[in-house]
């Protein structure tokens, strides 16, 4: 029988830092070469590949939309240790089609595959609430982005190198990683979900619109949806297209767009494993997160312009300042929900990520590829960067406007004792 013993809450929170940390450099390992694998399955040009590079990460997104809530909901039945290993398994799968795929479908089946079993952050994000106090909430949720801000300097560097060595070379490596990934989390991790702790899955809220009806519970969750929705769909400017943009833009090799994101990791990796242990603390959870989205504003609007590399690397220091926004946010919205129904809410949140996935790559890099076509009125490559800044000011009014509203609902109820 798997023991069910909550482990102590600093040794476990290592251990998943470590799992997300290696989950996140095999990842990482092959963004420099995927856009130059892409190209040459269509024997086409950066235009293209970035529009079928936006289709695969829909075709992923669709998947996670679908499956996100039943994996989160198995995670509150059955705990998030078994999740978890199943995701990595999952992504190694999906590591091994991208390696060997000698069309463009076998990419779309692997990103299917890992679509379906992908839930390390959602169940990493359950996991990490099950072991936390109101008071180290954040600073825990902190920890989920220095894994990804080392990963990033370790996978997209390491993916550099070896992309140069031979295009698909990268994914082995990452599929190797993923399958040690899981073989670590099968013997080392601890599970954090007690049996006393779970609940009985039920299929009714085990999907996208059953888990969505379920945030309705909690208001102040709810209230933060729609911001959500825009911090998710603006942070696909950067996600979707970087690569694509610093190629066509600045004539970036696959080693200058690993050292690129390297430095992001870095940067994301200061943000959230110190400077969030300090801001937060003092401003609060709310002003932390208005502050962080005005930030990401602040970054995007710049990349929109940039004309030269170094200018890339300068933006990226306000950008990457607004990760002070996302423990925060979890942290308020972990705080409102029991132990038995956070891998519900976090396959929600995916669910909702996922949504903005189907829609935001498609967006983003068609507005990249219109801007750098014959057919557009004016040559902007930036515009996908002003497009998701926009996205983020709308987001942080809404949140803005959403603690105003919780602000008042619990004035309300104090008065009504």
């Amino acid at each position: 029988m798997e023991p069910t013993v909550k482990p102590k809450a600093q040794a476990a929170l290592w251990f998943i830092f470590i799992t997300l940390l290696i989950d996140i450099t095999g990842f990482g390992i092959i963004i420099p070469v995927l856009p130059d694998l892409i190209r040459k399955l269509l024997h086409g040009d950066i235009s293209i590949a970035a529009r079928y590079g936006g289709y695969l990460t829909v075709a992923y997104s669709l998947m996670q939309f679908v499956f996100a809530p039943v994996i989160g909901n198995l995670s509150d039945k059955y705990g998030r240790r078994p999740v978890l290993l199943a995701s990595l398994l999952g992504f190694s799968i999906d590591y091994l089609f991208l390696a060997f795929a000698p069309t463009i479908w076998w990419l779309f089946l692997g990103r299917v595959i890992a679509g379906i079993t992908g839930a390390s952050f959602t169940t990493a994000s359950a996991y990490i609430a099950d072991i936390s106090t109101n008071e180290d909430r954040a600073k825990n949720f902190g920890m989920i982005g220095a894994a990804f801000g080392l990963g990033f300097i370790i996978g997209p560097a390491i993916g550099g190198v070896l992309g140069d060595i031979g295009l698909r070379l990268p994914f082995l490596a990452a599929s190797a990683l993923a399958l040690l990934n899981a073989l670590y989390g099968f013997f080392i991790l601890p599970e954090s979900l007690p049996l006393e702790k779970r609940r009985p899955f039920d299929i009714k809220r085990a999907n996208p619109i059953g888990s969505l009806k379920q945030l309705g519970k909690y208001p102040a969750v709810l209230g933060l949806a729609a911001s959500f929705i825009l911090i998710y769909l603006a942070a696909h400017s950067v996600q979707s297209v970087w690569n694509f943009f610093t190629e066509y833009n600045f004539n970036w090799s696959k080693k200058m767009v690993g050292a690129s994101l390297a430095f992001v990791g870095l940067l994301i990796g200061l943000v959230q494993a110190l400077l969030t242990r300090v801001i937060v603390p003092k401003l609060g959870n709310q002003r932390s997160v208005i502050l962080g989205l005005l930030f990401y504003t602040v970054g995007l609007l710049f990349f929109s312009f940039a004309t030269q590399s170094w200018m890339m690397f300068v933006f990226l220091v306000p950008y990457c300042l607004g990760g002070i926004a996302g423990p925060a946010l979890q942290s308020i919205i972990t705080s409102e929900v029991p132990a038995n129904e956070q891998g519900e809410l976090q396959g929600a949140l995916t669910g909702l990520m996922s949504l903005t996935s189907i829609f935001g790559p498609w967006i983003m890099t068609s507005v990249f590829a219109f801007f750098t076509s014959k057919q557009a009125p004016f040559h902007f490559p930036g515009a996908h960067f002003m497009l998701g800044a926009v996205f983020m000011l709308l987001s942080a009014v809404l949140a803005a406007r959403s603690f105003k509203k919780e602000a008042k609902r619990d004035n309300d109820s104090k008065q009504s004792i």
